[in-house]
């Protein structure tokens, strides 16, 4: 794709990424097959390559307007695009770029600012959320169903083993999910402790910042990154091995730290060095999968056996991890059946489904409609807004797929 790019943007790290990102791009339209959006209201502009076009045009000194903003605002950063497209094109980081010039130039209203504030606010700081979630579970009882269904009510975490294992990992305790599910990572410790390593919390640590990063608050989304990277940089220098992400949505934020950060004379190496760390736990999990060798041959009376799996986005596509979860729950035993586009998004996206809920809607009802159509006994998944979502639109059980796996070690 030719480009002429404006002078305000040329020479600066943002206007250099953005056109060679855009050089990649051949027109090709393979990206429109496999966008949610596009496959739902049929417009180019809600397409990954009409997308392209406007950031292009915006890039190269026009001016963007409201509707220009609608469009970019409608795309959920799932990424299937960049799994697609045969050209290698970055499309998540040339939206970054265009998201935040059009931000500027546009602006929002005081409603919409105030509800984007809310929400970082709300849902990034832990005991805002957790105070609001505890308030919601206790009067969860006299709330209509349409409201009772967004509220998951509370759960125990189980025993989190004690470090006594000379290997040792970190892991990210995440904003919203301790509060709501907070067996997901004590179920990944126990896990862990069983094959001889020791996982363990940096307090210090907080919101991987993709909460403000995806909200256009770029720079509190790097302020954020920067105190994890403060906050774990001393435990790797001390031994721990890696730092594990029990949500996707997460893990696809750190690992990207070292582009962010690319330019901060400060961070740039640290950041590089953090996102090298960051590990999905079913990479860990695979990598130990011979620790993990007897359950080849597990057969433990669980209470569900036979499971459809949805592979987040940002798993799949963010991360392109494909197949270890599948592989990991086959050895302990469980059934999964056969789902039908497993590449397309759920419409959690993170805050997503609170600021585009028409579409959100209609993605998570056409998801729901796969996973279910096998008659699973529980449905599992890697991302904490991808289960509640998928939670909320249906009464069979949505789990984290590592907290089946902690079940059937336990059965053994």
């Amino acid at each position: 794709m030719q480009t002429n790019i404006a002078d305000a943007f040329r020479n600066t790290a943002a206007g250099e990424a953005a056109e060679r990102i855009l050089r990649n791009c051949v027109h090709c339209g393979f990206c429109l097959a496999t966008c949610p959006t596009y496959q739902l209201l049929g417009n180019e502009l809600d397409s990954p390559r009409g997308r392209i076009y406007l950031m292009k045009q915006v890039l190269e000194g026009a001016t963007p307007t409201a509707k220009t903003q609608l469009h970019l605002d409608r795309c959920l950063t799932c990424r299937n695009c960049e799994t697609t497209c045969p050209s290698g094109v970055e499309y998540g980081k040339l939206l970054d770029i265009g998201r935040h010039i059009v931000e500027k130039k546009v602006g929002r209203g005081a409603a919409e600012t105030a509800a984007r504030a809310a929400l970082k606010t709300g849902l990034g700081t832990p005991l805002l959320f957790n105070t609001a979630l505890k308030l919601g579970q206790g009067a969860r009882g006299l709330m209509p169903d349409f409201l009772k269904s967004r509220i998951p009510a509370a759960e125990a975490a189980g025993n989190w083993p004690a470090a006594h294992h000379a290997r040792h990992m970190l892991v990210l305790q995440g904003c919203v999910q301790p509060g709501l599910k907070p067996n997901i990572n004590a179920a990944t410790a126990r896990v862990l402790d069983r094959i001889g390593i020791s996982l363990f919390a940096e307090d210090a640590a907080g919101c991987c910042g993709a909460l403000a990063h995806h909200l256009n608050d770029a720079d509190a989304g790097l302020a954020a990154a920067r105190r994890n990277i403060d906050a774990w940089l001393p435990h790797l220098d001390a031994g721990a091995e890696t730092i594990v992400m029990t949500a996707s949505g997460c893990g696809v934020m750190v690992k990207d730290y070292g582009w962010l950060l690319r330019t901060d004379p400060v961070y740039a190496e640290k950041a590089a060095r953090i996102s090298a760390a960051t590990r999905d736990i079913s990479e860990i999990l695979v990598a130990e999968r011979t620790a993990l060798a007897s359950l080849s041959t597990l057969h433990s009376p669980l209470s569900a056996k036979k499971i459809a799996y949805h592979p987040p986005c940002t798993l799949q596509h963010g991360q392109k991890l494909t197949g270890g979860v599948e592989a990991l729950l086959t050895d302990a035993g469980f059934d999964l059946t056969p789902v039908a586009e497993k590449h397309l998004c759920c419409g959690s996206a993170g805050t997503y489904s609170i600021l585009q809920p028409e579409i959100a809607s209609q993605l998570k009802a056409r998801k729901l409609g796969h996973l279910q159509a096998g008659t699973p006994e529980m449905i599992v998944t890697a991302n904490i807004g991808c289960l509640t979502h998928l939670q909320s639109g249906t009464t069979i059980p949505v789990r984290h797929w590592v907290e089946l796996l902690d079940d059937a070690l336990a059965a053994h």
